[in-house]
């Protein structure tokens, strides 16, 4: 499953399209707007911007998650695909997608250089994209024990 409302709402590992040194850092001066968010988006012909997420479980129950920059990746190969969207959620100045595989990661990799920003790994790890292969191009440091949460 990569960056399904039911994914999302579980564990899982997610990537940060970032400007701060590490994705939980409170330098609030380096974080991205939401409003700048919400012009990109509208200048992405892929992106559409929902502010939430709904689903419906096999047992009939419907699951609908809101938060205001949540938005959906149209032109992901999977998408709609046994429930799969691709969704980036806006959280304290991140852009966020939980799972994402090499296809998702390309996509982040292409927004955050348009936002003069980076991607970054729960662990602090830095990707990139060369000759079409996605990479992580530095390790993480280990994140304090108090950011836990």
């Amino acid at each position: 499953e990569y960056c399904t409302v039911t994914s999302y709402a579980s564990m899982g590992y997610d990537l940060h399209i970032t400007r701060q040194e590490n994705w939980y850092d409170e330098n609030s001066g380096k974080r991205i707007s939401l409003i700048e968010w919400k012009v990109f988006l509208e200048g992405d012909t892929e992106m559409r911007l929902d502010n939430f997420a709904e689903v419906t479980t096999t047992s009939g129950e419907t699951i609908r998650i809101e938060s205001e920059g949540l938005s959906v990746w149209t032109k992901y190969s999977g998408n709609g695909i046994e429930g799969n969207f691709v969704w980036f959620d806006y959280r304290e100045g991140n852009i966020v997608c939980k799972n994402p595989d090499n296809e998702i990661i390309k996509k982040m990799l292409s927004i955050a250089s348009q936002l003069n920003a980076k991607v970054q790994g729960d662990d602090g790890e830095l990707y990139e994209e060369s000759a079409g292969k996605v990479r992580i191009v530095k390790a993480g440091a280990q994140k304090p024990w108090w950011k836990f949460w």
